[in-house]
């Protein structure tokens, strides 16, 4: 834990100080793109969870040119805390899922601010052709260029219920792919999905300590308003967990998680004009202390569960 400066997990904060020397920030940034679950080319009607903005709610205004967005939203953060340098996040909908030219023209936009250090690209396993994992290593040397996965679960009956559209051979693929350019990745995951139990997310821990990832997002399930989810929800089809529930649950997963995979989040905080349920997350700070809380009672840190056979050999 002391290597991680007194955090029972390995958390995004330390290993950004530990690379830039310095606190970065991200800055959420819409490139205009859509989905293929979205534009009828898998489905119309977008993941089971996703709301209208596709995961970008918290993203600039796709009006706005990539410079403007990250110079305005840049400004919102200064005016709030002492940054310097950020991170450009391309968060809304599927940011490979466009022309190669358009997005060089984007990401090169990104990459060559002076007050960016470095590149995170949300995106699918299915949108990563051979140009565009091109055209990411380029990038790549010049500023590090990260690309998160939204995997969500390992499991192929909550993949099919969620319409996530993609076998896991799929991301196995792209994970191999990337890496093999030197491209880190960070995987989305859900937890509290309808029908997954404890240890059906466990499992996804588990063999997410088999893949070659160096970042992982453990999101709390949100129910937003207007979703197909939120429908569910309101027909009593699953419940959503308790602060309590989760925090035990979160707390499991970080002690099966190989210490050697950055945690970039451990909740989540929805629009709360859109959060529908559940409402305790929006008091983050709040469940974030009880966590570290628990974790010390507890004795608990990442990887503390996590055997070798979890863990990849590598040369």
């Amino acid at each position: 834990m002391n290597a991680w400066n007194g955090k029972p997990y390995h958390s995004f904060d330390h290993m950004l100080k530990e690379r830039f020397s310095e606190k970065v920030y991200k800055v959420a940034l819409n490139g205009g793109m859509t989905c293929p679950n979205r534009d009828g080319t898998l489905g119309n009607r977008g993941c089971i969870f996703c709301s209208a903005g596709g995961s970008g709610d918290f993203a600039g205004v796709r009006d706005l040119s990539v410079t403007q967005q990250i110079d305005e939203q840049a400004a919102k953060i200064r005016s709030k805390r002492n940054a310097a340098h950020f991170i450009a996040y391309f968060q809304a909908y599927t940011n490979t899922y466009a022309p190669v030219e358009y997005l060089r023209k984007i990401f090169t936009e990104a990459v060559s601010h002076p007050d960016i250090v470095a590149l995170s690209i949300g995106t699918r396993p299915d949108c990563l052709g051979e140009d565009v994992l091109e055209l990411l290593a380029e990038l790549n040397e010049q500023k590090p260029v990260w690309v998160e996965l939204g995997l969500q679960t390992m499991h192929d009956s909550t993949a099919a219920y969620i319409r996530r559209g993609y076998p896991l051979s799929v991301f196995e693929d792209a994970v191999r792919r990337l890496r093999a350019r030197n491209l880190e990745v960070i995987v989305h995951t859900i937890l509290g999905l309808p029908g997954e139990t404890k240890e059906d997310i466990l499992d996804t821990m588990s063999y997410l300590n088999t893949q070659d990832i160096q970042g992982i997002k453990l999101q709390l399930l949100h129910v937003l308003k207007g979703t197909d989810l939120a429908k569910d929800y309101e027909d009593g089809r699953f419940s959503v967990y308790t602060m309590e529930e989760y925090i035990d649950l979160v707390i499991a997963c970080l002690e099966h998680l190989s210490p050697r995979i950055v945690v970039h989040r451990l909740t989540g905080d929805g629009p709360k004009e859109l959060l529908l349920a559940p409402l305790w997350s929006s008091a983050k700070k709040t469940v974030l202390n009880t966590l570290h809380h628990e974790c010390k009672v507890r004795g608990a840190y990442q990887g503390r569960l996590c055997t070798d056979s979890d863990v990849p050999q590598r040369a």
